[in-house]
């Protein structure tokens, strides 16, 4: 009996073991994290005064993490040694490495550097303040920083503030208080005190938060900003969760600081320091040389001669030179410097000193040519070692060089243009037909002459032909041999080439009415990019309008900026002279054009906000 009661107590235990196994599954985990983690405390606590911390410690509500802390994280006044920040379970600790300031109010902005431990979800927003002195101060100004062309969001760019209003505090002294723009270039600049303050942003490459280098893009606002506060209501929205509808509104009232809307236009002067990146002798003919920046105008080049006299290099050369003087080509055409193997060539241009002032360079520079060997053919050499060679009794002719066409498909509206492999000393313009075929017949083009063939001013190797080609039109090119020759006396060869202009169906147009500018009192213009943002023609605008014409079906972006020197082109700020930079503005969204269609489009420029103009495929390129 007792066996029995045994035997169906194990029993009933090996069934009951049996189902609980059954039941064991993958447990669900529940829905994803989405949150941000919170905060939940800090030692000191959250707004403390006459508190001189060495260490914060910052208390969240699950594990977190700190993305790129150490450019992220700002504390404010800035100090001389940055901070040291760190995260372990669900504390962040700020360790400070200066004294801290008597009788000031400091904030440390985490930007968006917190985030979950799993999930990554980031925390934006969180400024820890406290106050070594009996008072916290609780002012803050904000808005964003944007690029001055482009109108991209100027992301990680210091914003800061001087109390001192004469220019030479952006220049010489370190930010009072300091932000740093987020993604999307906002800013928050908490905890100051009253007073009247001047505002800049600043690419800080050298960490000493001052406008020390040119190279730095930066930005000023041309007024005073006074940070107030005032009483504002708000209003709240309760919505039915089971039918989704409004379900009640209140209000409550909340502080709102001012100014909340400042936008700082960010530029780069284009500075960049002068240096010499590449030279070289490509053959006994051509000298190369290369600089970092563009310049008004040409370095001065001489060759040093070995009794230490020099011999400028244009007189024994011809120079073919970029537009902004940054790229040369010097090729020679005196027989007895081609000769040399070694040439020292003495270079002075305008160079930036410690100060930035602009003060003469010299370098000299020593470039070698490699001459290769003379090879004969085999057969010859054999003929020349055995002695059974006849002499030559004509000398060969002299080889002609190749012309070539650059645009084999010229536009309706474009040169053509022809290229010689080394620059030319004389061209017979005579010596060039062009013709129009009808049916099969190839006949003279009307109105052609020689004087719709021009050298260009920078490039000595280069022509240009320009002539109103009709759409559609299919055009033969001829320069007959001998047309041109070079400076070292070697003549063109003959060449032919036949093109087409596209059909009129094949182009489209594209006019803006450019709206709520005001009149025409500042000079205008629009520039029409392509999909990725790169310009692609410049028009200016008249009497509020400006049309596009010969356009091939594609999509298309465009920007208005007002120019207000009339130069046609955009020009950076001027801090020194308090000139802001030229301001850009951009219709919202691209616009798709097909062929053979002409759009008109109404751009009323400030029914969208500066801050979401861009269009948002330029807007993640960018």
């Amino acid at each position: 009996m007792r066996k029995s009661r045994l035997y169906a107590l194990l029993l009933f235990l090996t069934l009951l073991l049996g189902a609980g196994c059954a039941s064991i599954g993958t447990p669900s985990g529940g829905p994803r994290d989405e949150d941000p983690p919170r905060f939940m405390g800090a030692n000191p606590p959250q707004g403390s005064v006459e508190v001189t911390p060495q260490r914060v410690v910052l208390t969240f509500n699950e594990l977190v993490q700190l993305k790129d802390a150490f450019s992220k994280v700002v504390v404010s006044p800035p100090g001389s040694q940055t901070p040291r920040v760190s995260s372990m379970g669900r504390r962040v600790t700020v360790e400070f490495r200066d004294t801290l300031l008597p009788e000031t109010t400091y904030t440390v902005d985490f930007g968006n550097s917190i985030a979950d431990n799993n999930e990554g979800n980031q925390m934006d927003g969180l400024i820890y303040t406290f106050s070594t002195g009996p008072v916290l101060d609780t002012l803050m100004v904000s808005g964003m920083v944007l690029d001055a062309l482009t109108l991209a969001p100027a992301q990680g760019m210091y914003v800061g503030l001087h109390s001192n209003q004469a220019d030479s505090a952006f220049t010489s002294q370190r930010f009072e208080r300091v932000a740093k723009t987020d993604d999307e270039g906002r800013f928050v600049l908490a905890g100051l005190p009253a007073g009247a303050y001047r505002i800049f942003a600043l690419e800080d490459k050298d960490g000493d938060l001052a406008w020390s280098s040119p190279e730095e893009s930066m930005a000023f606002y041309s007024d005073i900003i006074v940070p107030t506060a005032e009483e504002a209501w708000a209003n709240d929205t309760l919505f039915n969760l089971t039918t989704g509808a409004v379900d009640s509104v209140w209000q409550r009232r909340r502080t709102r600081f001012l100014p909340n809307d400042i936008l700082l236009r960010s530029y780069n002067t284009g500075y960049r320091q002068q240096y010499i990146t590449k030279y070289e002798r490509q053959d006994s003919t051509r000298l190369e040389f290369q600089l970092n920046a563009p310049a008004d105008s040409m370095p001065r080049l001489e060759i040093v001669e070995t009794d230490g006299s020099v011999t400028p290099l244009a007189d024994v050369a011809v120079v073919e030179r970029s537009a902004t003087n940054d790229t040369l080509t010097f090729w020679l055409r005196d027989a007895a410097v081609i000769a040399r193997d070694t040439l020292r060539v003495a270079i002075e241009y305008l160079r930036a000193d410690s100060a930035y002032n602009m003060v003469a360079a010299n370098d000299t520079l020593r470039l070698l040519t490699k001459r290769a060997p003379i090879k004969q053919s085999k057969a010859k050499e054999e003929k020349r070692a055995k002695g059974t060679e006849a002499p030559d009794t004509l000398p060969p002719p002299p080889p002609l060089i190749d012309l070539k066409l650059l645009t084999a498909k010229p536009e309706v509206y474009s040169s053509l243009l022809i290229e010689a492999p080394v620059p030319l000393e004389s061209f017979d313009t005579a010596m060039v037909s062009l013709e129009v075929r009808e049916d099969t017949l190839w006949l003279p083009a009307p109105d052609f002459s020689a004087r719709r063939i021009r050298g260009d001013s920078l490039n000595p190797r280069l022509l240009r032909l320009d002539y109103p080609w009709v759409y559609g039109t299919s055009y033969r090119l001829q320069v007959d041999s001998l047309a041109g020759k070079s400076i070292y006396g070697l003549f063109t060869d003959g060449l032919t080439q036949e093109f087409k202009i596209r059909d009129e169906s094949e182009y489209s147009s594209l006019q803006f009415n450019v709206l709520g500018m005001g009149p025409d009192t500042v000079a205008r213009y629009v520039e029409l990019l392509d999909g990725s943002g790169k310009p692609l023609r410049s028009l200016p605008v008249v009497d509020g309008r400006v049309l596009f014409e010969y356009l091939l079906a594609g999509k298309y972006n465009a920007r208005v900026v007002e120019d207000r020197n009339g130069n046609g082109v955009w020009d950076a700020g001027n801090f020194q002279l308090g000139i802001q930079p030229d301001v850009a503005y951009y219709y919202p969204q691209p616009v798709e054009l097909k062929a053979n269609w002409s759009q008109e489009l109404d751009w009323d420029v400030f029914r969208t906000p500066v801050d979401r103009q861009l269009p948002d495929d330029l807007r993640k390129k960018k």
